[in-house]
């Protein structure tokens, strides 16, 4: 990242949610989407964070995000449910999934909701942290536009199918893993294209199949899974669990708003609540997850700690609780945003004092 001034938290979120405003998303729902956004500037997550304002503005002035959806309930067996989130800024639609899980996983032990007609809804973590909350263990996926090729193919017939595990834990925090299938997720492409950076090798291949660590070139040809053979499967069957159980696209169907504000995409989430007080108690889980965790940390070598899954990105969190270094482009892009809606700028900040980077374990 080519860093530009720190920017103060509060300031992005208000800025963030006006802009949503101002292409007549309600309050609430802005909000709340601003919020996820931020959040995952703060965590270092900057291909789920701001950068991905401006094309939400561009989705929802040209059709491809509906401001105003009316959510519908297409299936309620009493603890799963299909919700059709009529091309609803992804958030919206993740939020009354999180809700119903919470509610019926409490009553029955589990719950999952299959959504459908959604969009992007950003960092899968920000779903798991509520679900964790309460006690929940979670599993959530989901279906995204088409840029990467299975193992051993140069057709964009995947996505980068985001998997978000999480566990409820006596600790500080959760242990949480939230991660793209694919070697990186597709936001980052589009973060050094901007940025005029270039990809890590491995992480891509051109319209000919051949390796490549250009954006352009990248964004032109496709990216490659994870873990070769063994991730490309992962890859595929998450698809299938996104799209499969209700009338979601896969995304070689899918039109990417990336390429076409305009495009509804159907984009498919799956998320699963299991309340861990149904089983051994919640009490108990955290315990023992909190057990699990500390044995990660403590397993380095001469007593040097090691990071848990889900640590450096509260870590992170941490140190940016107040401010929050955005990416030159992405700070350009506020600004024009601003302007253009004729709202207040965000003004950097003055660099703030040694923080909690400095640590390297809870």
């Amino acid at each position: 990242m080519t860093a530009s001034a720190e920017f103060d938290v509060q300031g992005l979120i208000r800025l963030a949610s006006q802009v949503l405003v101002a292409h007549d998303v309600p309050e609430a729902d802005a909000d709340l989407t601003a919020r996820s956004l931020v959040q995952a500037d703060q965590r270092g997550i900057y291909s789920h964070g701001l950068l991905r304002l401006p094309l939400y503005a561009d989705a929802l002035r040209q059709g491809g995000i509906n401001a105003a959806p009316a959510l519908t309930w297409t299936r309620d067996t009493g603890s799963v449910a299909a919700l059709d989130a009529d091309a609803a800024l992804g958030q919206v639609a993740m939020q009354a999934a999180v809700d119903y899980v919470l509610e019926r996983g409490a009553a029955h032990g589990i719950a999952a909701v299959a959504v459908s007609n959604s969009s992007h809804y950003g960092a899968g973590a920000f779903w798991s942290d509520q679900l964790a909350a309460a006690g929940f263990l979670t599993v959530l996926t989901s279906t995204t536009g088409p840029v990467v090729a299975p193992h051993g193919g140069t057709e964009k017939v995947l996505g980068t199918n985001p998997l978000t595990l999480g566990a409820p834990s006596a600790g500080e925090w959760p242990l949480t893993a939230d991660l793209a299938t694919s070697n990186g997720a597709y936001g980052k492409v589009i973060a050094a294209r901007n940025e005029g950076t270039q990809l890590p090798e491995g992480w891509a291949v051109d319209t000919e199949g051949r390796p490549t660590t250009d954006p352009v070139a990248a964004a032109a040809g496709s990216m490659i899974p994870f873990g070769g053979h063994k991730g490309s499967a992962v890859s595929v069957l998450l698809e299938a669990f996104s799209a499969s159980l209700t009338d979601a696209t896969y995304a070689f169907e899918t039109v990417d708003i990336w390429s076409n504000p305009a495009s509804r995409m159907n984009n498919g989430h799956l998320l699963i609540g299991l309340d861990t007080a149904a089983f051994g108690g919640r009490e108990h889980t955290q315990a023992r997850v909190r057990t699990l965790q500390d044995r990660v940390r403590g397993s380095g070598p001469g007593g040097r700690p090691v990071l848990a899954p889900g640590d450096p990105e509260r870590l992170r969190e941490q140190e940016h609780a107040a401010v929050v270094a955005l990416p030159a482009s992405t700070a350009e892009q506020l600004a024009e945003l601003a302007a253009r809606l004729d709202l207040d700028p965000v003004h950097p900040v003055p660099t703030s004092a040694p923080t909690v980077s400095e640590r390297t374990q809870p």
